[in-house]
């Protein structure tokens, strides 16, 4: 009976992704895959930071109150104490959750190689390296390649909306928080609890901070530390897009030619 209302659940879910899909290229007013290239791109360089005053107190918030006394000293703790296997292993098994939905929007964007790529990772990691323990797959050439459902819509000319500077979470937008909210429908995300599944964040969440400590001088040492990141995310998400193939945009040069012709 709980295997059939578990089930029942994950194709509740699934119909509900469906439909956030349909209404958020209707809305983006793009049902077909973007003919021009550079759209993402240029969509995500315009950092549409409406909310910039609230923005600004969340990140306040963060880097002066969460950071300073809570993630930074954890993820000191972490780096310094835990032996590097162990980090490993650890981080390994949590990534490998985020292979499913890696195959499933790679496929959505047409990536087939991508998506047979993660398909590879999630059967070698899960079986050879016991469950993602160990990381089989990239020693055998097939690096990770964890693609949003952010990024589908991206690709598919959905606007990225306002910028949000999330209290505890950090930078995002509303095109990247609805794709994290059709993420955790997948399999076996849809299968996970809350509890559970915020603790494999949290794991992530240190693992990651722990490897951005040797870094944070360029934050420090901005004049504005909220541009700075903000800046930093948009540029992240949009080689994350292009999948590090960013095309090169040509700005109009302006004729002034006519201005010094003389009469």
């Amino acid at each position: 009976m709980t295997v059939y209302l578990k089930m029942e659940n994950t194709l509740n879910n699934l119909a509900k992704a469906f439909i956030t899909l349909v209404v958020i290229l209707s809305i983006g007013g793009c049902a077909n895959k973007i003919e021009d290239p550079a759209a993402p791109m240029l969509i995500d360089q315009e950092q549409y930071d409406p909310f910039e005053g609230a923005n600004r107190l969340s990140w306040d918030f963060n880097y002066e109150v969460l950071d300073k006394y809570i993630f930074r000293p954890t993820a000191l703790f972490y780096r310094n104490n835990l032996p590097d296997p162990l980090k490993n292993r650890i981080y390994n098994v949590a990534s490998n959750l985020d292979e499913p939905s890696a195959l499933v929007n790679n496929m959505l964007q047409g990536n087939v190689a991508d998506a047979g790529n993660a398909f590879g990772r999630l059967l070698i990691n899960s079986t050879v390296g016991i469950f993602g323990l160990f990381d089989v797959a990239s020693e055998i050439g097939l690096q990770a390649k964890h693609d949003e459902f952010g990024e589908v819509l991206a690709v598919y000319g959905v606007n990225a909306g306002p910028y949000l500077m999330l209290p505890a979470f950090g930078p995002t937008t509303v095109r990247n928080e609805v794709g994290d909210v059709v993420d955790n429908l997948y399999l076996p995300g849809s299968l996970i609890g809350f509890l559970p599944g915020l603790g494999i964040s949290l794991i992530k969440g240190i693992h990651q901070r722990a490897e951005l400590i040797e870094q944070e001088g360029l934050i420090n040492n901005s004049l504005d530390p909220y541009t700075f990141v903000k800046s930093a995310y948009y540029q992240y998400r949009t080689y994350d897009i292009y999948d590090g193939n960013v095309p090169e945009v040509e700005e109009e040069e302006e004729d002034f030619g006519d201005e010094f012709d003389e009469d």
